[in-house]
């Protein structure tokens, strides 16, 4: 009884007290959130701003296979300089041809040989191989792999990915709000960094100041790259499907034709984000004798396919010709399926027909490249890693700066539980829009209620 009446006398927090138990538990979760995830973005920051430039990179370690010297305007047939290919290593299987619209550069052809995919590149005017590249050891798939999947490979790796640039998007908005002033603040710390400050101040205007002028391409450049992520990116590509925002229906519909179960993305190289999860249709057989190289090479400049775009080679008597283009000008993007017997289109799907959703994502993922508006989109995003990469660091150390010894230095937990039950109850939301995220709040409240309390050096750091 005498309880529930100091209970009822308790003052009631003012809005200033309320103000600022808010702020201490935005900036805790964004410390820790912070803590965890800065190794993460480095590495991504720092592999994507390497493949940026990946056509300029590959252009000059490469150049000895990549480009020729150009010999009048007699060219070797892609059949002649396919049969070229199968007589370097006859047990090899070729999957796909590449052809650029630069006259200098070597046709391409992706090979198969003992389980490894390689390029191998044939001088189109003479037909003689010029050399090959295993494709996983691509300087520029390197950095791939590892912005990706941290090269280890395999689910976890990837999922771990995502869930790091998931929260970066958290560590964003919660960034703002400590960042946010409340009164009359100087341009100085607050739109300016004070470069004449020493210690704390200025590393904290280091961290502060260009978040607050990358945060919304930052923002852009996390959200374009999700649609290729595993748990967001399935998501994003139902919400297409649900809602016919993504690939047209109607592109499939060139008259009657067995389906298949298989995808566009398992059967087929240079395939749009848009169309690679088509079903394939299925070839008709009959007795046929399969097309060629030349007659596939025919059909794409028939239907105007803009150049580079890759033919990718039938598998089985009941496989398609899939010539596709991730074109660096999105509005250029394209995706044939072509019986390989007849030369029939069975599917014909280019930009111009996806649903909003797929155009938008498509334009994204140039963006997110440095492919939609050439050297430009690539300095603006080198320009953001960077500048990210310079955030991560100056917050560690900002916090090495203010961390007692022994200590995680981690922002004063906040005595009112009511607001830390609502920010929770706000990041739980959160983490319904993003599944990774939810999972790993539910995790890290789980240990922290159950588990460190019991663990003396750790409750000894995080308090």
């Amino acid at each position: 009884m005498e309880t529930a009446k100091k209970l009822e006398s308790a003052p009631k927090p003012t809005k200033k007290q309320e103000r600022a138990a808010l702020y201490q538990t935005v900036w805790r979760w964004h410390f820790y959130a912070g803590i965890i995830f800065a190794p993460f973005l480095v590495i991504l920051a720092l592999s994507g701003a390497v493949y940026l430039f990946k056509p300029q990179i590959e252009s000059v370690l490469y150049k000895d296979v990549y480009f020729v010297q150009e010999e009048g305007t007699s060219m070797s047939s892609p059949s002649a300089q396919m049969a070229k290919v199968k007589e370097e290593a006859p047990d090899q299987i070729v999957t796909s041809m590449k052809v650029y619209d630069d006259p200098s550069r070597t046709t391409e052809f992706s090979v198969m040989n003992n389980g490894e995919m390689s390029s191998v590149y044939v001088d189109p005017y003479t037909g003689d191989v010029a050399g090959s590249i295993k494709k996983d050891e691509k300087f520029t798939e390197i950095f791939k792999k590892l912005h990706s999947e941290l090269i280890v490979g395999g689910t976890v790796a990837n999922r771990l990915v995502e869930l790091a640039a998931c929260w970066a998007v958290i560590l964003l908005i919660t960034g703002l709000y400590v960042w946010w002033p409340r009164n009359k603040a100087s341009i100085w710390g607050t739109v300016l960094p004070r470069f004449r400050q020493k210690g704390r101040t200025f590393w904290r205007d280091m961290h502060a100041v260009p978040a607050f002028w990358l945060s919304l391409s930052i923002l852009i450049l996390i959200l374009t790259g999700l649609p290729w992520s595993g748990v967001m990116g399935e998501q994003i590509n139902r919400l297409a499907t649900s809602t016919n925002t993504g690939y047209p229906p109607y592109a499939t519909s060139f008259g009657e034709k067995p389906q298949s179960v298989v995808r566009a993305k398992d059967v087929a190289e240079d395939v749009p984000w848009a169309s690679e999860n088509m079903a394939v249709p299925s070839s008709t057989t009959g007795g046929y004798v399969p097309l060629s190289l030349e007659d596939a090479r025919y059909i794409a400049k028939n239907e105007n396919i803009e150049k580079p775009y890759t033919i990718s080679m039938p598998q089985g008597v009941k496989g398609v010709y899939t010539i596709a283009t991730s074109h660096s000008k999105p509005g250029d993007n394209a995706t044939l399926h072509v019986d390989q017997y007849s030369g029939s289109i069975l599917s014909d799907v280019r930009f111009s027909e996806y649903g909003i959703m797929a155009k938008a994502i498509t334009l994204g993922i140039a963006l997110h490249e440095g492919r939609l508006f050439g050297l430009a989109n690539q300095i603006i995003g080198l320009i953001i890693c960077i500048g990210l990469i310079g955030m991560v660091v100056s917050s560690l150390i900002l916090w090495r700066k203010r961390k007692p010894e022994g200590k995680s230095g981690a922002p004063t937990k906040s005595k009112d539980k009511k607001m830390t039950r609502a920010v929770f109850i706000i990041m739980l939301v959160m983490g319904v829009i993003m599944p990774l995220v939810g999972i790993s709040i539910i995790i890290v409240f789980l240990l922290d209620r159950f588990v460190f309390p019991h663990i003396k050096p750790i409750k000894a750091w995080l308090n």
